[in-house]
């Protein structure tokens, strides 16, 4: 009987390590939003020059979907608030690492948007290329029309800023949620 024990023991602790070692999900059902955080104003770095988008572009047979995504319809609702599209863009974020199992897009605003917007290595539009949020010069805007800063903290892990209602980033009034 010990040795069955001892052997159940055994197998528990082995499931339990390889658990832990295992990828997550990147799934959000169930699990609590993360924390939107005031943050302290800070200069912005220095501007360097534009560059290539460094994401890889859809392959050229990749087969886009017909149906538009619907994952964006809320962003910068007017029934909503800016704490909800922080939010909504985090969910975005999670969806795309999900799909395409890897990390966050990287580069700046216009960068990230050209991925959402279909650029990517499946060629799926996580927000459509037409959406209102999106300004002329390629931007993903805040409700305030302003384009959002993203800072890329890790992989999974995207501080997303919008400049607020003073319409100026590195402000008081920023609003920024950090996962």
């Amino acid at each position: 009987m010990s040795r069955r024990l001892y052997l159940g023991f055994v197998v528990l602790v082995l499931a339990a390590v390889a658990w832990r070692l295992s990828p997550r999900s990147h799934g959000t059902a169930g699990l609590a939003r993360p924390p939107l955080v005031r943050m302290a104003p800070r200069a912005p770095g220095p501007a360097g020059p534009r560059h290539g988008n460094p994401n890889p572009p859809a392959p050229a047979d990749a087969a886009i979907a017909d149906a538009p995504s619907e994952l964006a319809n809320n962003l910068n609702s007017p029934a909503g608030d800016i704490h909800s599209d922080l939010r909504q863009l985090h969910e975005i974020f999670v969806a795309y690492r999900g799909a395409v199992h890897g990390d966050n897009p990287v580069g700046d605003n216009v960068d990230i948007t050209e991925v959402l917007t279909g650029r990517n290595a499946l060629g799926f539009a996580f927000i459509p290329k037409d959406h209102p949020a999106i300004n002329a010069d390629g931007e993903l805007c805040d409700r305030w029309g302003v384009p959002y800063f993203f800072h890329q903290l890790s992989g999974e892990e995207m501080e997303i800023r919008s400049a607020g209602p003073d319409h100026k980033m590195w402000t008081a009034d920023d609003e920024v949620l950090t996962p």
